[in-house]
């Protein structure tokens, strides 16, 4: 007979460092591009941190003596912070969720993100429940917005193995 999963309330959790953030979502180097997360709210808001560097894999070929990070992956931090919000707000932590986009509208980008620029990633539940969320994200470099977008993502418990 197998163990019932420990239940744990992250209500007061403001801030999530790096080790927490990996024990709720599964992405790893080269792909976990979130540092932090603080302002937490749970089941509202949270501010992903993302320390751009130019050692980062993408910057080889995106451009050669011009890097900017890619817009794609500035819409994926995004989707990793809300990601971490909802493992928080559903207990998810150590329970090895995956997080699959459903749809990402009104993507806009306003300035490029660069090596050395700190980009905060401000991702707000417009709506939540078990299973699927939708939320409105912005990307700012020191208050100038970077990007924006809506997007939609579903939780799967069940799609490991």
């Amino acid at each position: 007979m197998s163990e019932p999963l420990q239940t744990r309330d992250w209500s007061t959790t403001s801030e999530a460092d790096l080790s927490l953030i990996m024990r709720i979502i599964p992405h790893r180097y080269p792909f976990l591009l979130i540092d932090k997360v603080k302002g937490i709210e749970v089941g509202k808001v949270a501010t992903g941190v993302k320390n751009v560097t130019f050692n980062e894999p993408h910057f080889q070929g995106h451009f050669p003596g011009a890097p900017i990070m890619p817009g794609v992956t500035i819409i994926e931090a995004l989707a990793q912070t809300s990601a971490v919000l909802v493992g928080l707000t559903l207990d998810l932590v150590d329970k090895n969720p995956l997080v699959y986009f459903m749809s990402i509208d009104k993507a806009k980008f306003r300035r490029k993100v660069v090596p050395g620029d700190v980009l905060e990633l401000k991702v707000e539940v417009l709506r939540g429940s078990t299973k699927i969320w939708k939320f409105q994200g912005t990307a700012t470099v020191d208050g100038e917005m970077a990007a924006e977008a809506e997007f939609m993502a579903m939780i799967d418990l069940q799609g490991r193995g």
